[in-house]
This record gives structure tokens, C-alpha cells and sequence, in this order.
């Protein structure tokens, strides 16, 4: 494995002495900076955003429009420094699951446990119309008849909107064309979160269970898909408390790998 890329791992508050790392993936059309900002919220967690090619930094990168592709460079450049929690938020969640698989299929070290937000387990993931083919305001029509409506910074922003069109085609092309390879479940224990009016419901969240052989703890908030936007404390709380649960039971497999590379 080559060294860590500055450019994948993105951290606002570096805790050097941290018992726990959690690194953040985040939804389709997403970026790092969201994220980065829950890390006043978790004492003793150094919290990392992964920033896929496309956005943020890494604008003029082409975005990654595969699972493989994503999975593959992920493993091969990033060296996530144990002990270590992945949190994911809709397609964020199905690539740190992947990933999570992708890094025992290559013998590395293993997270001490997957937060997964808003997305049902990998076996009923439905792909979804495929949208790659739109473009312009047939693309934005699509995707919010499809997945709701975008934030209104970025859909009253015309320059903005052109400039994430490209990310948004790229993650939606990755969701159409995701297919569940069966595995092993994982053995750690996975933190399942999402919001009680979201059309990803308890059932499909629930459902995450078969995929560990640990413990599987699912809780709902109020709210839709964006559910942590709308009940920010309360979510946050819950985490921190999951967290602090998860660095209990967190065992290095290996030596630690040392510091993840420095914010460029």
C-alpha cells in the first residue's frame, strides 16, 4: 500500500492523542466540509472527511463513477490509522460498507465499527432510473423528482449548480449501477441511523443486521433523508454516545499506521 494522499482525508480539529478516528463518507453530490463540522461534537474522536475526486480541492479531478473505482483507490491510497470507525450518509454509507469489505479482502486492518446513515441494507438497494444520459435542467428535474429536492444554495446558484452537475451525474451513475456482490458479514458492530419520514425506512434499516455478526443498533429521528440537518443535537448526542461505546470495544489487529497525511 502506498502512502496516505493529502488530498483524500480532510480534518479541522487534528487530536493527536485521539482513541478513535471516524472518517466520513459523505451522500451523492457531497462533500467533506458538511461533516468536518460535527468535530467540536465528539471529545477523544479525531474526525476525518473523505473527499472523493470531483469536489471541494479536488474540482478539477474527474469524478469517480463506479463502486470498483471508488472502493479500489480508496484502499490502495488511503492508510486509515487504527483504531477507526467509518461513517457513511446514503450512498456514503454503501461505500463504507464496501470499503469495509475491500479492506479484510486485503488483509488490512479493520474499523472497530460502520455508522451507516440513511440507506438500506446493500441487498435491497434499488438502482434507480439512470439518469446519465440528462442533462441541464432535465438532469435537476430528474434527480429531485427522484431523490428530493437539491439544497437551495446550490439550486438557486446557477454557476454553482453547473460546477456540481458533473458530481451529481457521477454518484447518481454509481447508485444505477451498484450491484450486491454477497460476503461474510463483517465482525463489527454496525450503528444504523435514519430519519422516520424517509422512504428509507426502519424495515430497510433493520435489515443492515445480517451483515455483522456483532451487534446491530438502528435508530430513527424525526425528519426525511437529511434527517441530522433537522435534529443536529440530538443526532450528535447519539453519535458521541456510540462512539464512546465503539472505542470501548475497539481492539488494534495491527500496529497503528501512524498519522493519517496532513490537510494540503
Amino acid at each position: 500500500m502506498t502512502g496516505p494522499r493529502p488530498h483524500w482525508l480532510l480534518c479541522r480539529l487534528r487530536r493527536p492523542g485521539a482513541r478513535l478516528r471516524m472518517y466520513c463518507f459523505p451522500h451523492s453530490g457531497g462533500s467533506a466540509g458538511e461533516y468536518l463540522r460535527w468535530s467540536g461534537a465528539f471529545p477523544g474522536v479525531e474526525l476525518w472527511g473523505v473527499q472523493l475526486p470531483g469536489r471541494g480541492g479536488r474540482h478539477a479531478e474527474p469524478p469517480l463513477t463506479s463502486m470498483a473505482q471508488v472502493v479500489s483507490a480508496l484502499v490502495s491510497e488511503v492508510e486509515f490509522g487504527v483504531p477507526f470507525v467509518l461513517f457513511g450518509h446514503s450512498l456514503g454509507a454503501l461505500i463504507a460498507y464496501e470499503t469495509a469489505i475491500a479492506l479484510r479482502e486485503r488483509g488490512l486492518p479493520q474499523p472497530a465499527g460502520l455508522c451507516l446513515s440513511a440507506y438500506g441494507a446493500p441487498h435491497l438497494h434499488e438502482p434507480g432510473t439512470d439518469l446519465t444520459g440528462l442533462d441541464g435542467p432535465a438532469l435537476v428535474e430528474a434527480i429531485e423528482r427522484e431523490h428530493g429536492p437539491l439544497p437551495g444554495h446550490v439550486a438557486d446558484d446557477p454557476e454553482l449548480l453547473e460546477l456540481m452537475l458533473p458530481v451529481l451525474r457521477a454518484d447518481l451513475t454509481i447508485v444505477s449501477t451498484y450491484r450486491h456482490t454477497p460476503a461474510e458479514p463483517l465482525a463489527c458492530p454496525l450503528v444504523v441511523l435514519g430519519g422516520e419520514g424517509d422512504r428509507e425506512t426502519g424495515e430497510r434499516l433493520t435489515a443492515w443486521g445480517r451483515y455483522t455478526t456483532g451487534p446491530c443498533r438502528v435508530r430513527t429521528f424525526p425528519g426525511d433523508h437529511f434527517y441530522f440537518r433537522e435534529r443536529l443535537d440530538d443526532v450528535l448526542r447519539h453519535l458521541a454516545t456510540s462512539l464512546d461505546e465503539l472505542s470501548a470495544g475497539a481492539v488494534p489487529r495491527a500496529r497503528p499506521l501512524g498519522p493519517p497525511a496532513s490537510l494540503s
